[in-house]
């Protein structure tokens, strides 16, 4: 390349918010509800006309009408190589404008960080990912393995329409993939003014999504009603709500909590893991989440008229069960609620957990040390779920590793799925030289 060409071949750097700003215009709420759920299918679209500009050909494989994932693979130099699967997803969870500083779906740039509802879950590194690869065909960079892309529809529902179909339907794409990398994880966690940990993803809990429906006699609300179905499943509800289960330290989040307290100064009690977490910050969310099972009601559905006890009512409970324990954790939410209240799950993903070594996090850890001298990546669970649940499916051993330079006050765990979703505009930029370097060498 002459160095015409190469003064003309735009900054990753700079592209990068430019492609998350495209990204964060189009709004791909995911309702939950095929009917309502919209803009997958013109996101994919994005995606695949930007690698198309730069010659990497996309597949977009629907699920249903609109569910649009997109998947392309980019050779590598070695074809003995195994792959390596890079994935995000592409949907976002809905926003009410009303409880926005700016427009949820605006991509405005203020106060140094990009705002809009996928900021950091996950346009950011979607952004991060075609940069890079733009930059590289552009530079005609090849990687020493394949590399093969997925962008997903669904995640935020539990990726039926998405990473799950892509795995049971069209798993030939995937072919040669060993290992991969997505998101929530690389973010930084500041010890001090010189130093910063950089939380790899190694385990996520299990989604053990349920219902709990309660039966009554149906009658005229203004009667003496011992048999009612709302009162059933309130008491029920409570009881789960305000019910806290036993602390479970596993392999991951013992390696994390021994990492922070060496560094912090702090002595890890593994009999209360939590003295230590509370001396976390913006962190301790995310992390007092994996110490034990979780069950939280979001939902409640009864009735039709304002004076008829109805005969059902139903509730929605978000659990998240650790690794190895969704049957306890149901024997347990039984207990809860009593023999009369029925359960049905309407998802129910396993756990994952995988150890922390390797070539893939050697390259992690280099990758981030070579952009922040003060780096020092450390392995940590994460609370919720990711589309790894299905890629693991297919053999394949999954990391979150979306690097993010942070800065130290902001609550970065409060943003997820909160108002004023934003990602500083340095952290999007340092991720990208972190992602290519990373690419390059692993």
């Amino acid at each position: 390349m002459t160095s015409d060409a190469a003064s003309a071949r735009p900054d990753p750097t700079d592209e990068v918010v430019d492609l998350c700003r495209d990204l964060l215009r189009i709004d791909t709420t995911n309702t939950g509800d095929n009917d309502t759920s919209v803009g997958e299918r013109r996101a994919a679209e994005y995606v695949a006309e930007k690698l198309a500009e730069v010659g990497v050909d996309a597949e977009i494989h629907e699920s249903a009408p609109g569910r649009a994932n997109l998947v392309a693979r980019i050779p590598g130099t070695d074809p003995g190589r195994d792959a390596l699967l890079v994935h995000g997803h592409l949907d976002v969870v809905p926003a009410d404008p009303g409880e926005w500083s700016v427009h949820p779906f605006s991509g405005e740039i203020r106060d140094g960080y990009l705002w809009g509802r996928g900021a950091i879950d996950m346009k950011d590194f979607d952004a991060m990912v075609l940069a890079v690869v733009r930059d590289w065909q552009r530079a005609g960079v090849r990687p020493a393995r394949d590399i093969v892309l997925a962008f997903t529809a669904d995640e935020e529902a539990g990726s039926d329409y998405g990473a799950h179909f892509l795995a049971q339907r069209h798993r030939g794409l995937f072919d040669g993939c060993t290992e991969a990398i997505g998101e929530v994880g690389g973010f930084s966690y500041s010890v001090n003014e010189s130093q910063r940990l950089y939380l790899i993803e190694t385990a996520e809990k299990g989604i053990d999504w349920l219902r709990l429906h309660a039966k009554g006699r149906p009658g005229h609300g203004s009667m003496v009603h011992d048999d009612n179905a709302v009162t059933a499943l309130a008491e029920a509800v409570a009881r789960i709500g305000r019910h806290r289960f036993p602390v479970v330290v596993t392999d991951t989040v013992r390696a994390f909590l021994e990492e922070v307290s060496d560094l912090l100064g702090v002595e890890l009690d593994p009999e209360d893991p939590e003295t230590a977490i509370a001396k976390l910050g913006p962190i301790a969310n995310i992390i007092g989440a994996t110490i034990r099972n979780t069950a939280n009601p979001t939902r409640l559905a009864a009735g039709y008229k304002d004076n008829v006890i109805p005969g059902r009512a139903t509730a929605t409970i978000d659990c998240r069960s650790l690794p190895g324990q969704s049957e306890l954790l149901e024997q347990q939410l039984r207990e809860l609620v009593g023999p009369d209240i029925a359960i049905e799950y309407i998802q129910r993903q396993p756990a994952l957990e995988t150890t922390f070594d390797g070539d893939l996090v050697d390259a992690m850890s280099a990758a981030l040390r070579a952009e922040d001298p003060g780096a020092r990546a450390v392995p940590y669970m994460l609370s919720g779920g990711t589309d790894a649940k299905a890629f693991s499916q297919l053999g394949i051993r999954c990391f979150g590793f979306a690097p993010l330079r942070l800065p130290a006050d902001l609550n970065f765990s409060g943003l997820f799925h909160g108002i004023d979703e934003r990602v500083p505009v340095d952290g999007l930029q340092f991720g990208v030289r972190v992602l290519d370097r990373f690419l390059r060498s692993c």
